[in-house]
């Protein structure tokens, strides 16, 4: 079967960003499929264009063929200008999809909802079947964080996201809290395959002294926070819970990533001189290992938004898979993830003193947070390990390939 995804953001393993889609493409040309990627040029993370020209191709290792498709670059500078980011990829992305030949499956992916259009033009096109990936409920949560305001353009996006709902053969969610969402907006058969990580790629015993020692970090009590440093992040909050333990001093906070937010959060910083922060440029996937290896716990945080309780944070599997404890501060579904692990410590989202307490817990009782962290390397391993997540995937796809529908 040859499968073409449309993915603006796609990152592969060398480079920063959420790598799900790579890795299950490895997967999935491992298992005997072909799979062709229509990706965009401009890191989501870092907002720098990556190639230039109209396109660019490229071939990894496995045989994963990756377009790498015009893309306006100013992805960060405003609202306005991720939009034409957005569009001007739509665009480019058919006009090089029609030039893909022989196939059999079009993977659409949201967000942005944008391509989706895309992916079901392409499926159209080309007699294919068309399976659409819900991996975050947008604009649902653009319009419960105030990104999206504008009435019309809500009502516009809420028609789109029904529309493709509806023309899907199949759409599959990354999250039990999505299920429900797609149903009452048309989606007419769904799965779950949830985020997970490459258990593999990581050892819980690894103590990244390399790292520390490039950072003069030794014999520190590190807690890390990775990921994008976005408006939804609401890295503020651990900021102020870095100044409440500013005067434990073996105790650091480190930020490794990018993201819109992250000049504003470096210089909130330093109007707060707080003496345990760093910041961190971002790092590809296949060096977060060293980094979280280095990590005495690591931080899961997003706004104190009810709709943000749908949602799987794909850096959690990343920390439990490392073994590190995790410190969450984000309710719903991935709370249940993490307690039924017994891999780390809630703490109510927007709520810094609570964040520091547990902090200042687990500063106290260095073993009970290394239990933490293996147990939940344990659950990770046997309940969202990526090989396993991408064979689910593979049998939805030649379901969806031969007509049917993939059940449990």
């Amino acid at each position: 079967m040859h499968i073409l995804l449309v993915h603006q953001a796609f990152a592969t393993l060398s480079e920063p960003g959420g790598t799900r889609h790579h890795e299950l493409a490895r997967h999935l040309v491992a298992l005997g499929h072909r799979v062709t990627v229509l990706a965009g040029q401009v890191s989501y993370l870092t907002g720098q264009r990556t190639v230039s020209g109209w396109v660019q191709r490229e071939v990894d290792d496995l045989g994963v063929v990756i377009w790498r498709c015009y893309t306006y670059p100013a992805w960060h500078r405003s609202f306005i200008h991720r939009m034409l980011s957005f569009f001007s990829f739509m665009i480019s992305s058919l006009v090089n999809g029609i030039r893909v030949r022989e196939v059999d499956l079009v993977w659409g992916t949201s967000p942005p909802i944008f391509q989706g259009l895309t992916a079901w033009l392409l499926a159209r096109l080309k007699r294919a079947r068309f399976l659409f990936e819900v991996r975050d409920l947008w604009p649902h949560f653009a319009v419960a964080v105030g990104v999206l305001r504008q009435p019309l353009l809500i009502r516009l996006s809420e028609w789109l996201e029904r529309f493709i709902y509806r023309k899907a053969d199949h759409v599959v969610v990354n999250s039990p809290g999505y299920v429900e969402h797609v149903q009452v907006r048309g989606a007419r058969a769904v799965d779950l395959v949830p985020n997970g990580v490459d258990v593999s790629m990581f050892d819980p015993q690894a103590d990244g002294a390399a790292f520390r020692q490039a950072h003069g970090l030794e014999g520190k009590f590190i807690v890390l926070y990775a990921g994008a440093h976005g408006m939804s992040n609401d890295l503020e909050v651990v900021l102020r819970a870095a100044e409440q333990l500013s005067e434990l001093p073996e105790v650091v906070f480190v930020f490794v990533g990018d993201g819109k937010e992250k000049p504003n959060l470096i210089a909130r910083s330093e109007t707060m001189a707080l003496p345990n922060v760093f910041f961190l440029p971002t790092v590809a996937k296949i060096g977060m290992p060293e980094v979280l290896a280095a990590a005495d716990a690591c931080i899961a945080i997003l706004k104190p938004v009810e709709a943000y309780k749908t949602t799987y944070p794909n850096k959690v599997f990343d920390y439990m898979a490392a073994g590190r404890a995790v410190v969450l501060a984000v309710d719903g579904v991935i709370r249940d993830v993490v307690e039924d692990a017994g891999a780390g410590v809630f703490v109510p989202p927007g709520d810094p003193e609570a964040l520091a307490a547990a902090i200042h817990r687990l500063v106290a009782d260095p073993e009970g947070g290394k239990h933490m962290g293996l147990a939940g390397r344990t659950y990770v391993t046997q309940h969202f390990n990526r090989p396993e997540l991408a064979g689910k995937m593979a049998r939805v796809m030649e379901a969806v390939h031969r007509g049917g529908d993939e059940t449990g």
